[in-house]
């Protein structure tokens, strides 16, 4: 009789321990992002790629807004991983002053945020988002301005447009501003969207972007190079929680196909068929995975 008794109150127990196990391992993977259209098409395509390899359906946290934000949720569980650049893991959330040299940037990130965060930077996906500076191609002084030397010695000034976020980053105006470019008035502060837009207007001559803006892919607008590299690499990159990384013992491999696929150039011509044609985040997300035959 007391055999009896013990093993009635066991098997809740023994039950209850299994489906715990249970829910871990089905536990849903939730890819997050950033509020911008690259990060939202990266974090796409990365849900598409993990349902396509896990046979499993991922839950999408997208469009999360900022870098702190974005951090914050895979921190406390709310995401198990984001897309995320290695500039803006030294600038925003070590608050350190980057390297110019793209392989130092990632190593210093990877390694600190394996030992502060417990998240894992996997290797870079091929793109390096950095800030630029852009001119109209068919304005008049295009055709001998190359560089941001180059602009800082026109004698007729410009008249600069920038986001709101890079006027106020460390590694944005106060960068830019090294240069020491001739000045028609002071930098104007726009709201993101409107960056392209005004300059299109001919309000402002010179504005900064990153280097994978959609508008970049149309030949009506002109980088001009870093030529002191004073703006760090922004290589992309994802960032995952090892805790999750444990869980999925696939998920690893699944993610590391995507490292290296992509370019810059490609990056830009994604965002653009999102911004300038309208297309749908999963419906390029979908064309890009079928041409790096990842589908």
């Amino acid at each position: 009789m007391i055999r009896q008794r013990s093993c009635v109150v066991l098997a809740p127990l023994v039950l209850a321990v299994l489906a715990a196990a249970g829910c871990g391992r089905s536990r849903p993977i939730a890819v997050g992002s950033k509020g911008s259209t690259e990060q939202m098409l990266l974090g796409e395509i990365v849900a598409q790629h993990l349902e396509n390899r896990l046979g499993r359906k991922i839950e999408r946290r997208l469009n999360l807004g900022g870098t702190l934000i974005a951090f914050q949720s895979l921190q406390n569980g709310e995401i198990g991983l984001y897309p995320e650049y290695t500039g803006a893991i030294e600038t925003e959330i070590l608050k350190e002053q980057p390297s110019s040299d793209p392989a130092l940037v990632f190593e210093r990130a990877r390694g600190e945020l394996r030992r502060v965060a417990q998240s894992e930077l996997l290797d870079p996906l091929g793109i390096d988002n950095r800030f630029v500076a852009v001119i109209r191609s068919d304005d008049p002084r295009a055709a001998k301005v190359s560089t941001l030397s180059e602009a800082a010695e026109v004698t007729s000034g410009w008249k600069v447009g920038v986001s709101y976020d890079f006027q106020q980053r460390p590694d944005g105006l106060p960068l830019l501003s090294t240069y020491r470019l001739p000045m028609l008035a002071s930098v104007r502060s726009l709201e993101p969207g409107l960056v392209f837009k005004t300059a299109e207007q001919g309000q402002v001559s010179l504005i900064a972007a990153n280097a994978t803006d959609g508008p970049l892919d149309l030949k009506e607008w002109k980088v001009l190079r870093d030529d002191r590299n004073v703006f760090p690499p922004y290589q992309a990159c994802l960032l995952v929680k090892q805790e999750v990384l444990t869980a999925e013992p696939r998920l690893k491999g699944a993610l590391g196909e995507l490292s290296g696929k992509f370019t810059t150039e490609k990056m830009r011509q994604l965002n653009a068929q999102v911004d300038l044609y309208h297309r749908s985040a999963a419906e390029v997300a979908a064309m890009f995975l079928a041409q790096a035959r990842l589908k």
